[in-house]
């Protein structure tokens, strides 16, 4: 089998790929400790090979560090204040409506995905969530589609048909292990069957979520995702490997949520008419609540932005308070998407709405989330050697949206 080496530039940078699989994947959710504690279990072999042969460390995620930003960033390689996606959820003021923000038409820059396939690469987008296929496969000519409905991709809309019998597994449970281990067996799949050769695998964080890093079922967890991307290694393809955001648990010492309910702070203080929105929102209530660590408010009387920005910089468990053109600079935000007021919340804190806007029976087990400052540091490793200029970059301020840019050009 063929495999381009044609050069591709997009949004400022130029990829020159090695005729080698190329698979890049976003272990949703994971926090370093989950790598550190299933590998001092002797559970992850590949990843020991991959930091022995290879690299290991820690990358910036974007902020807020939720699953679209973070994914948005990594196949553009560009920040959110680049690619305009500022969240899972936004208000959109233009009309009036508090909206999600899993399409494509939010996206305002090119994916290198899509440049790759224009180059002659055979690209392959498998993710677990439904909600980010739309994004991943802006203006894409090949494979891509989600583990949660893999039993509906058609060529037309997909790419690829019959996608249970070509991995061999069927459609998984979205609230499951297997929802992102069908994503690893797929891209396996479609690297044995000479379907791609250029890959974006992007896993779900439902275990992360569920289970701390210590517990049997992320250690199994860990173990199942490290055979599989050890299958891919031994296939012959550079693996790069990153998180969109890491996790902690938001509770009290007696294991409550630990919620902040910032509308309801705000009214309390200052009087109706405030609007916080929670760009963590998603369907997968069971995952998180609506809850994370980092809200946007538009405020009702803007004369008072300082007054209320210093009254919640203050408040406990309040970590962060930004107003719009701080956040901008700061956070790497698109200015007409994110509120008056940017605030993040402390490691064990999340800030929330009102309590009627969040059903905390849904959830499976403890809240642990994210969202904040204290998710955005996340792992990043590589099977191949880095060369020189790219150990350079490595020991300066790398960011998770760059390891496109280390898989394909610091190998090489």
């Amino acid at each position: 089998m063929t495999i381009s080496t044609n050069a591709f530039s997009v949004n400022g940078k130029t990829y020159q790929p090695a005729a080698k699989p190329i698979v890049v994947i976003c272990i949703d959710g994971s926090a370093d400790e989950y790598l550190d504690i299933t590998s001092a279990h002797n559970r992850m072999p590949n990843l020991k090979a991959m930091t022995v042969n290879g690299y290991r460390g820690m990358v910036r995620g974007a902020l807020p560090s939720f699953t679209n930003v973070n994914n948005s960033s990594i196949v553009t390689g560009v920040s959110p204040a680049v690619h305009g996606i500022s969240g899972n959820f936004f208000y959109n003021a233009a009309i009036d409506q508090e909206v999600m923000m899993n399409s494509s038409e939010y996206l305002r820059a090119e994916t290198l995905l899509a440049a790759a396939a224009n180059a002659g690469r055979k690209v392959g987008v498998v993710t677990a969530k439904e909600k980010l296929r739309d994004i991943l496969s802006f203006k894409l000519n090949g494979i891509a589609f989600s583990a949660e409905k893999a039993n509906l991709a058609k060529i037309e809309t997909h790419g690829i048909e019959n996608a249970e019998e070509v991995i061999g597994f069927p459609t998984p449970a979205i609230y499951s292990a297997d929802a992102s281990l069908f994503v690893l067996r797929a891209g396996v799949a479609l690297i044995e069957q000479g379907m791609a050769d250029f890959l974006y695998l992007s896993l779900t964080d439902y275990m992360q979520h569920t289970y701390a890093p210590e517990a049997e079922e992320s250690l199994a967890f860990y173990e199942a995702m490290d055979a599989e991307i050890g299958k891919m290694i031994a296939l012959g393809a550079v693996v790069g490997a990153t998180a969109d955001h890491g996790m902690n648990a938001k509770v009290k010492q007696d294991g409550t949520p630990n919620v902040l309910f910032v509308e309801d702070m705000l009214e309390a203080q200052f009087g109706e008419g405030f609007r916080v929105i929670c760009p963590i929102t998603d369907p997968y209530v069971k995952h998180h609540g609506a809850l994370g660590s980092y809200v946007v408010v538009h405020v009702p009387d803007t004369s008072k932005i300082n007054e209320i920005k210093n009254w919640l910089t203050i408040q406990p468990g309040i970590t962060e308070v930004y107003d719009r053109a701080t956040a901008v600079r700061v956070l790497e935000q698109p200015e007409d998407r994110i509120g008056d007021l940017v605030v993040l919340s402390g490691r064990d804190v999340v800030v929330g709405r009102k309590p009627q806007y969040h059903d905390l029976s849904a959830l499976d087990g403890t809240l642990r989330s994210h969202g904040g400052r204290y998710e955005e540091m996340v792992p990043m490793i590589i099977s191949h050697p880095l060369n020189a200029a790219y150990r350079m970059k490595a020991a300066g301020d790398p960011r998770n949206f760059d390891i496109f840019d280390f898989t394909v050009n610091g190998t090489n």
